[in-house]
């Protein structure tokens, strides 16, 4: 079972002005299939209907749709998986509780830490990052929204396959409902 949904591709259509339908007929006049990732996204974006985000966007639907790559899966083979929840609060607070509680951790879900972890803020974004050692990765970024919401994002990079990304987005899900909870 997929732990990704598949790329919107009615979004596609919103956003660039061409249908997903007229996306795959250019791509595949190009000899896109043939193409790595960098290249159909370079000619996507030098259609000029396309920036950057959605030269890349409209890349992973098309690999996704001729079987190039599943939901979640990146461009060199591996599987990234996100999950996110939104709190009450600011960023500084909870970015400061996250590090604190972090401070105790040595393992996610019985899988030790490599090396120490790294932080940086930025006027958008506070980060929480650590290597694991199974060669995977872990990202938490906490980012102000509207009001007095923040949005935390735990983000797993580097998994090996699509049922992996699976038990780790669920291991994600459960602890940011554990680390945050809901009032």
């Amino acid at each position: 079972m997929a732990s990704t949904k598949p790329t919107d591709t009615d979004a596609i259509g919103s956003g660039t002005g061409r249908s997903w339908n007229e996306w795959q007929s250019f791509l595949e006049a190009i000899g896109a299939r043939d193409m790595p990732h960098p290249e159909i996204a370079r000619r996507v974006e030098e259609t000029g209907d396309a920036n950057s985000w959605w030269a890349q966007t409209i890349t992973v639907a098309y690999e996704q749709h001729i079987g190039r790559r599943k939901p979640g899966q990146r461009s060199d083979g591996s599987f990234e998986v996100a999950a996110t929840r939104t709190i009450e609060g600011d960023v500084a607070e909870h970015f400061e509780k996250l590090r604190q509680q972090f401070c105790s951790v040595s393992a996610f879900d019985g899988v030790a830490l490599a090396g120490e972890p790294r932080t940086s803020v930025t006027p958008k974004r506070s980060y929480w990052r650590c290597d694991l050692a199974d060669g995977t990765g872990v990202a938490f970024a906490l980012e102000q929204k509207s009001g007095a919401k923040v949005l935390v994002a735990a983000t797993h990079r580097k998994l090996a396959s699509d049922t992996e990304a699976a038990r780790w987005r669920a291991f994600w899900k459960d602890y940011l409902a554990s680390a945050f909870p809901s009032p």
